[in-house]
């Protein structure tokens, strides 16, 4: 179904946003291509509100095709 496929690859996105504030919760840091560090509160705000998106996204999916 194609609801189901959206559930799955909308769960991996959560799966790897949650990854990345677990890695930044660690002490990570990126940098651009270019040397510049990336704002690391701009970047863990940026995946939280993603996943909160992707939840309300998911839920919404499930119980639609549930």
């Amino acid at each position: 179904m194609v609801g189901d496929s959206e559930l799955d690859r909308l769960k991996a996105r959560r799966v790897t946003a949650l990854y990345r504030l677990d890695l930044i919760g660690k002490g990570a840091r990126l940098t651009y291509d270019d040397g510049t560090a990336v704002d690391m509160a701009s970047e863990q705000a940026r995946l939280e509100a993603m996943v909160a998106e992707l939840d309300r996204r998911i839920t919404r999916l499930e119980t639609t095709t549930h």
